[in-house]
């Protein structure tokens, strides 16, 4: 559902990615549909609470249909208030994903600070590393921007999902989009840390080895990636 919801749209007007983005709100309902019926038959919850939090969002959708974001917000809402109310599975889940997102969102206010701090706004304001500096190191999609991303993001710690908005700033400021697919994928597979533990089970050459691969493979997906 989350991944249909911030779809973006495509660059071209036609074609499948244009198509399944004209649908993305009618895709999410489908599988809003399911989700429901998930609900009622494997988390186990009351089917009347079920049926008037549906209800709800299909109201909302009907009230403002140029505006599907309400609904998902109106569905959002319902779902945590019939998860709260109930007294068993459904209950226990609440309190594990409210515990998960005081975890991640510090997190990532985090990271969104230190992405515009560094490396400016979105609407243009200027961050403390110059763009042409990103653009000269990772624009484009060559082999060494690909190849600098790959090993720049084995280096690199990344606390959970600060790589989100860190990666998007690095877009804004001119960052490739293969070499950003490099680092993501390099990133959170390598970090100093991360190789000296490693090293100390598998020993130095194959830590070699696996590093190595990672920073290979990264490079060639985002190769690959670019070209698209």
């Amino acid at each position: 559902i989350l991944i249909f919801v911030n779809l973006g749209a495509p660059a071209g007007a036609s074609g499948l990615w244009a198509a399944i983005y004209n649908s993305k709100w009618l895709i999410t309902a489908l599988i809003g549909l399911l989700f429901a019926s998930s609900l009622i038959w494997i988390i186990k919850l009351n089917k009347v609470y079920v049926g008037i939090a549906s209800l709800a969002v299909l109201i909302s959708a009907l009230l403002w249909p140029e505006t599907p974001l309400i609904s998902f917000i109106v569905a959002l809402v319902s779902l945590s208030i019939i998860l709260s109310l109930d007294k068993e599975e459904g209950n226990e889940w609440m309190g594990e994903t409210w515990g998960f997102a005081r975890q991640i969102m510090p997190l990532l206010a985090l990271g969104v600070f230190i992405a515009g701090f560094l490396l400016g706004s979105q609407d243009g304001g200027k961050g403390l590393i110059p763009n042409h500096w990103i653009a000269a190191l990772v624009g484009g999609n060559s082999l060494w921007a690909n190849l600098f991303a790959s090993v720049a993001g084995a280096f690199m710690y990344f606390a959970t999902l600060t790589e989100i908005p860190i990666l998007q700033g690095l877009l804004h400021s001119g960052m490739g989009k293969g070499p950003a697919l490099a680092l993501l994928l390099a990133g959170p597979a390598l970090s100093l840390p991360n190789m000296l533990v490693i090293r100390s089970i598998m020993g130095t050459q194959k830590t070699l080895v696996f590093i190595a691969l990672v920073i290979v493979m990264a490079t060639i997906s985002g190769l690959l990636f670019g070209m698209f």
